[in-house]
């Protein structure tokens, strides 16, 4: 029966073979569907300095004057802790939370003794209070906050206050309400610092002001233990407002557009006049003849130019471009032969500017 068993198993192995093709498919695929290069991230450990600083610490207490009740209270806080931190008992339970970026300050009979850090803490129910600090950076937004500029254009402006704790005690005790109090010395700060800025500094010394104001405002919470940092982020504009600054600004573009063409005139003006000085020679001014004619003789088409050019010109013409000496001595032997009538100066000298043409 063994020997059966494997007979027929062998059947099986053939049918499976077809299928091989199917993981050799990949193999032909095109390069684009090649799986890309992973990039890897090494994560670094958390370092003890980059967690939150340790506040902890416990004050020396005064010895209590009512030292007879202190004891009692006491005492009873701590059956009635007992009993709480057993659990389903319905006493309360002594041992509190504190999250972590936060501060425990516990005051025992109203009298601040120490600070915790975050964790698990145990207090006596009747005679302590633990009351939490957050020392994480806070965000607080001043909206449509109405200011005059120093210009008289009444602006509204919208604003952003990161506040954090760096002394929780002051904090929790030399201020009543410190996010409400942190406010509201940014909001009147804020209008006071643009009273005495004009529109086109307050669009162009943004962060400046912002700088002036974040120096103003520290200075003060900084007796309730917080850091302020203070940025402006929109400032908004009547439409009459609107368009009395774009034409300015438009205006202001203009008169530098003109300041820089006036500008390049007189760059033009200096080159011309150095330009007209290298050029007032005879012989510069032949050879810009000499220029204009070659680039009006490379055209395919046949032209007949006539150029006014005394006889000499044309002499110094033909001797710049190594023409034929028998022009120069036609025009020499005319003119001798001519004597001095100006008809026949004239004929000679268009016949030595046709010469001169041709053999251009």
């Amino acid at each position: 029966m063994v020997e059966q068993n494997s007979e027929h198993a062998e059947p099986n192995f053939d049918i499976e073979e077809p299928v091989k093709p199917t993981q050799e498919a990949p193999a032909t695929a095109p390069a684009s569907s090649a799986p890309t290069k992973r990039h890897t991230v090494s994560v670094q450990p958390l370092q003890k300095d980059q967690m939150q600083p340790s506040y902890a610490q416990t004050l020396d207490v005064p010895r209590n004057e009512h030292s007879g009740y202190g004891s009692f209270i006491n005492g009873l806080g701590s059956c009635i802790g007992f009993f709480g931190a057993i659990p389903c008992c319905p006493c309360p339970n002594p041992f509190k939370e504190v999250d972590q970026g936060s501060v425990g300050l516990v005051s025992r009979f109203g009298a601040f003794y120490k600070s915790v850090d975050p964790g698990l803490v145990k207090i006596n129910l009747c005679s302590e209070d633990l009351q939490a600090v957050s020392v994480r950076t806070q965000l607080a937004n001043i909206r449509d906050q109405v200011a005059i500029t120093k210009d008289n254009v009444t602006v509204r402006v919208d604003g952003v206050v990161y506040y954090s704790v760096h002394s929780p005690y002051k904090a929790a005790y030399a201020v009543e309400d410190m996010r409400s109090s942190v406010i509201e010395r940014s909001q009147i700060t804020l209008r006071s610092v643009l009273g005495s800025r004009s529109l086109q500094s307050l669009i162009q010394d943004r962060e400046q002001i912002s700088r002036d104001i974040e120096e103003i405002v520290t200075s003060i919470t900084q007796e309730w233990g917080v850091l302020v940092s203070i940025s402006i982020r929109d400032v908004h504009l009547s439409d009459s407002d609107q368009v009395a600054l774009a034409a300015s600004a438009r205006a202001t573009r203009q008169a530098e557009a003109k300041v820089v063409a006036a500008k390049g005139e007189v760059a033009a003006a200096k080159l011309m006049k150095q330009t007209a000085e290298l050029l007032a020679s005879p012989a510069a001014m032949s050879i810009r003849h000499l220029d204009a004619l070659q680039n009006m003789a490379k055209t395919s088409n046949a032209k007949t130019i006539f150029v006014p050019m005394s006889v000499d010109g044309v002499q110094s013409l033909t001797q710049g471009m190594g023409g034929n000496q028998t022009i120069t001595d036609g025009a020499n032997s005319g003119s001798a032969a001519a004597g001095p009538s100006n008809q026949q100066e004239n004929s000679i000298g268009q016949t030595a500017q046709l010469h001169a043409l041709e053999n251009i």
